[in-house]
């Protein structure tokens, strides 16, 4: 892709956007596993080590108080451990990534062929039900930890999880993702396709050949590969005028919302299928137009369950600066800065 962009101005956008988001008052949970994320991902995108200094001193803070209980949602606090321990080879926290593999394999709910059962809490949240989300939370860290250990069973029950994700949430006809699956219901409850479950979707799934260079050998990936491909064929073609994605990707009265957006532009570019630059040059345009001076990412919409209807998409608020809307267009803008130069 040839992406036009001022480098030295993404560079100082993604800077704010970080700096906004090292000042927000976020705890161990999911909001903050995606907000750090992209934190790492700036750094990699730049090497600047006061990324990871800041990451580290916040990370030994949490830890000397107590870190809470694990759900699979809080298990997205996994991908900033594991960049942590990459640069700073401090065993401690490689520890706690194991542990949060350990519970995803021998203690998380799980239904039907072993599918992990979307949880945010201790308790049984969704009976057997599982939610795009799952793939980023926990589906895309086992897989980053199974990669990094040379683990086949750890990697095959990541690929695992994408495969049933896909089954459960793609709709054949139009390519889209529905939100939820509900095996109790044998449904996709209000069956709506959200702008963010597409995102989990469809970035997760980018970064499978990133990180598995003998993908072509696992079944499964074949699966990702036709899914990503079909999936991002249908939501090119519903990208606003303003270069963004809706709420809800296929209802023209939603609202659009910049995380969904930065997931999709950033699976796109992670992708990397040439004819997908003209989309991506106009994400661009629309992200950075919701991007204030001091680094917050506007437009995203609040923390969302699978709702009871379209209104309940439509009225979700986005007034507020959340974590995941800063974490995901960190990994868009990172993603821009380490394409190769031409």
């Amino acid at each position: 892709m040839k992406i036009n962009f001022d480098r030295q101005h993404l560079l100082d956008v993604l800077d704010s956007v970080s700096t906004k988001t090292m000042t927000m008052d976020l705890t161990w949970d999911w909001p903050c596993g995606v907000a750090y994320y992209g934190i790492t991902k700036a750094y990699e995108a730049t090497g600047k080590q006061e990324y990871i200094d800041w990451l580290a001193g916040w990370t030994d803070e949490y830890i000397a108080l107590g870190l809470p209980g694990w759900n699979v949602n809080a298990c997205a606090m996994g991908h900033m451990l594991i960049t942590l321990y990459e640069v700073t080879g401090q065993e401690k926290y490689w520890d706690i990534v194991m542990e949060k593999v350990d519970y995803l394999r021998t203690r998380a709910l799980r239904f039907g062929d072993s599918v992990l059962q979307h949880t945010v809490s201790s308790k049984n949240d969704f009976p057997e039900q599982c939610w795009a989300d799952t793939l980023f939370m926990a589906a895309y860290f086992l897989l980053r930890v199974g990669v990094k250990l040379k683990d086949e069973d750890i990697i095959n029950d990541a690929l695992k999880q994408y495969y049933w994700h896909i089954k459960y949430l793609q709709e054949p006809a139009s390519g889209l993702w529905f939100h939820g699956y509900s095996n109790v219901q044998k449904s996709h409850m209000s069956g709506i396709h959200w702008g963010r479950a597409n995102a989990w979707g469809a970035y997760t799934m980018s970064r499978v050949k990133k990180l598995l260079s003998d993908w072509y050998l696992y079944p499964a990936c074949m699966d990702i590969e036709c899914s990503l491909r079909d999936q991002l064929a249908s939501v090119k073609l519903l990208q606003t005028e303003n270069g963004l994605w809706r709420t809800v990707l296929d209802d023209p009265q939603s609202y659009e919302e910049v995380s969904a957006s930065c997931g999709i532009a950033a699976a796109m570019i992670n992708n990397g299928n040439p004819l997908h630059t003209k989309y991506v040059q106009k994400a661009l345009s629309g992200v950075l137009d919701n991007i204030t001076e001091d680094g917050r990412v506007l437009n995203v919409s609040g923390g969302t369950a699978v709702m009871k209807d379209l209104e309940g998409y439509r009225n979700v608020p986005r007034s507020w600066t959340q974590g995941w809307g800063q974490g995901l267009a960190l990994a868009f803008l990172a993603a821009l800065l380490m394409q190769p130069e031409n």
